[in-house]
């Protein structure tokens, strides 16, 4: 049984909507996003939450929000406009190295696998 499974009834929904993104998204070899180290290596999965394309002074950044129950990162790929795949709800495994956001990981250009 998930953890989903496990949670009392009386649980409030951002509560089961956590345990929902942490049963998603639990994988062998990745840290769940709210442990990651910072500049180091690192992979980690989540589903789609948020996304948004960021102006820049020379060029446009499309960021992707992504959570796993246990906290959210941004994947932030410099000079793209969109990335087909990329929707709300999709689940995404990313390795990059992570460097601190404002109590978030963010990787830049990571290598990513967009899952089921």
């Amino acid at each position: 049984m998930g953890l989903l499974g496990r949670i009392r009834n009386g649980a409030s929904h951002d509560e089961r909507e956590a345990a929902r993104l942490r049963d998603a998204t639990c994988m062998d070899g990745v840290v769940p996003i709210g442990e990651a180290p910072q500049r180091v290596p690192v992979r980690i999965c989540g589903e789609v939450q948020q996304i948004r394309l960021v102006p820049h002074e020379y060029s446009k950044v499309f960021e992707v929000t992504i959570a796993d129950g246990t906290g959210a990162a941004v994947l932030a790929f410099s000079g793209n406009r969109r990335i087909a795949g990329f929707d709300p709800g999709r689940r995404v495994r990313a390795e990059g190295v992570g460097c601190p956001d404002r109590r978030r990981v963010r990787l830049v250009n990571p290598a990513y696998t967009l899952l089921g």
